[in-house]
């Protein structure tokens, strides 16, 4: 097999760790924000374990972009394809523009997020940070989740 093909087959995995992790950083962030508990190493946890998957998977991520010869950038060049080419097709659109971009803002965000609520000094301000920016960026990545490509693997 392939290294492009067994980085696809990872990513296409880890993405469900991602998904699951950030849903977890958020109900997590929510619930006790409105229940008002105390933070703690538990919680400290969680939203770290949130950061390190999500930058491994957006790793990941470049490198196929970068190299995959079938999904990424290159097969993008090497086709001889149009920026007008690329934005008049949804899927091609999805998968050179859109995904990629979106992803990267929401590991933007669940960055922030983190980087925030270590500033907070209660444990209303840490948990407010984290629910609004994990839940911010688990609305963008199920936005842009190639859906069709993912189950068809």
């Amino acid at each position: 097999m392939a290294l492009d093909r067994i980085l696809d087959v990872v990513h296409g995995y880890w993405a469900y760790l991602v998904l699951l992790v950030l849903l977890l950083g958020s109900l997590n962030a929510l619930t006790k924000y409105f229940s008002n508990q105390p933070f703690g190493a538990k919680d400290f946890r969680i939203s770290l374990f949130g950061l390190i998957v999500t930058h491994i998977q957006v790793l990941i991520g470049f490198i196929l972009y970068f190299a995959h010869p079938a999904l990424g950038f290159v097969s993008f060049t090497r086709n001889d394809l149009t920026m007008a080419d690329i934005m008049g097709n949804s899927t091609l659109r999805l998968f050179a523009i859109e995904h990629p971009l979106v992803m990267v803002i929401a590991v933007v965000l669940i960055t922030i997020g983190y980087s925030k609520h270590k500033k907070q000094l209660t444990s209303k301000g840490k948990f407010k940070m984290l629910a609004i920016f994990y839940s911010i960026a688990l609305l963008l990545v199920l936005s842009r989740i190639p859906w069709s490509h993912w189950f068809t693997s």
